[in-house]
């Protein structure tokens, strides 16, 4: 068994090296390697997540423009619509104005000519009178020459 003791040993004594070359290795590697992968990775995460944040302000920021541009919109048109209800206002009284002013224009020219025609008819009737007085006139005097005749 002491010989199974002192191979063992050897074997052990023959593997430090490798041992230590291993440790070596191990933290070769992990200062020349994996350090500056993992940091590598960290700033592509951390550019992809800046990335994503930067679109997401970005969609953000598109959002409240384009609810800015409809409010605008939106009061523009409402803008627009009472505009429209004050011209139509100001058409309906303008024409209800013209409207009355005709009236009163008619009813002047109705007035005046139902004047004239009163006048007309006074004139018509003293003009008739004075005509049915000449024939009544004519009427008599040729009755009085057929009796006188």
């Amino acid at each position: 068994m002491e010989s199974t003791l002192h191979q063992l040993g050897e074997i052990l004594l023959k593997a430090v090296p490798t041992f230590f070359l291993v440790v070596l290795l191990h933290f070769y590697l992990k200062n020349m390697f994996f350090k500056p992968l993992g940091r590598v990775l960290h700033q592509r995460y951390l550019a992809t997540e800046g990335a994503c944040k930067l679109a997401k302000e970005s969609l953000e920021r598109a959002a409240a423009k384009a609810a800015e541009y409809e409010a605008a919109i939106r009061a523009a048109r409402g803008e627009v619509y009472q505009a429209q209800e004050q011209i139509h206002k100001r058409l309906q009284e303008k024409e209800s104005a013209d409207l009355t002013v005709a009236r009163q224009r008619a009813e002047a020219v109705v007035q005046e000519a139902k004047a004239q025609l009163a006048q007309d008819v006074e004139l018509a009737k003293a003009g008739l009178a004075r005509e049915s007085d000449l024939l009544a006139n004519q009427i008599a005097e040729s009755m009085l020459r057929r009796s006188a005749a």
